[in-house]
């Protein structure tokens, strides 16, 4: 058992606070019923797939939180903290190696999406980015069925969500109509619902201004969303807007990871009744990533 201090960072570069405000969509669409999800979509987060950081990591795609360039070395050890803020939370984490050519590479979030047992391969949104997904599909092969998306959709996983026992797919500058259709159609088939909600142009990728944590629960950034667009949930917190980077969240039922360095935050979490583990992820976010970009969970 791994017991880290309240107030003082662990040997692992991350931070237990203790126990948010969440956001909404501006429209969504019901794509299929609602059906109970077994198997990786239990939230128990059994297996982390994830990739080391690329040697070319200071050229990756930033388009909103870019400030500098960020630091290579300080984002490795970033990683190393986050892995073990994973582990120390349950998780398996299996990691693969950097691509040398992909400066994006580490954000596996993006390369595929699980449902039960198959694993759909997107095309990705950037092109500069398309070409990682192969070698997660090599990898996953030997434990999924392979779904690889039809020509002319693209999508990244950092615009879907699983909450409670449908997808919630975001359209947006990296995922067309045909992608989000192409993924609630492989849903579908395993009797999972889906909603498709547009993406506003204030944010990359549905998962980088909300997040759900633990089953009826939705955490959001004010600004990009409306009360109305999450009408479904039982109970949604809503971040600050200058803040609204902390809503991207991973959940362990009431046991969360987020962002190091959200007072406002972590105090709406706590009020929620949430045990908090921080992460530093300044090297991250001027790239545009956040906590749930570097992992996909496939088990």
């Amino acid at each position: 058992m791994i017991i880290i201090s309240v107030v003082e960072k662990s040997i692992f570069g991350f931070i237990v606070c203790n126990f948010a405000n969440f956001f909404s969509a501006n429209s969504y669409e019901w794509l299929v019923g609602p059906k109970l999800v077994p198997g990786t979509y239990d939230r128990k987060r059994g297996r982390a797939l994830t990739r080391d950081v690329s040697p070319r990591f200071i050229d990756a795609v930033s388009s909103f939180f870019h400030t500098r360039k960020p630091n290579l070395e300080a984002a490795r050890g970033a990683q190393q903290a986050y892995f073990a803020a994973l582990r120390a939370h349950g998780s398996e984490v299996v990691t693969l190696p950097a691509l040398d050519d992909f400066p994006d590479c580490s954000f596996t979030e993006d390369t595929a999406i699980i449902i039960d047992d198959k694993a759909v391969i997107p095309n990705l949104g950037h092109p500069s980015r398309d070409g990682e997904q192969n070698s997660v599909a090599k990898y996953l092969e030997d434990y999924f069925e392979i779904e690889k998306m039809s020509k002319g959709a693209t999508l990244d996983g950092g615009d879907v969500i699983f909450y409670d026992d449908e997808f919630l797919i975001g359209i947006s500058s990296r995922t067309n109509r045909a992608g989000a259709e192409f993924l609630s159609s492989q849903a579908k088939k395993k009797d999972i619902g889906a909603r498709i909600f547009k993406v506003p142009e204030s944010t990359l990728h549905l998962t980088t201004v909300f997040s759900s944590p633990r089953p009826g629960t939705i955490i959001a950034a004010e600004g990009h969303f409306g009360p109305g667009d999450f009408k479904f949930a039982e109970e949604v917190i809503w971040i600050p807007n200058d803040e609204g980077y902390a809503a991207n969240t991973i959940g362990y039922g009431d046991q969360i990871i987020i962002a190091e360095g959200y007072e406002k935050t972590r105090e709406l979490l706590q009020d929620s009744g949430f045990s908090i583990t921080c992460v530093e992820m300044e090297e991250f976010r001027e790239v545009d990533a956040s906590l749930t970009c570097l992992s996909v969970f496939i088990g």
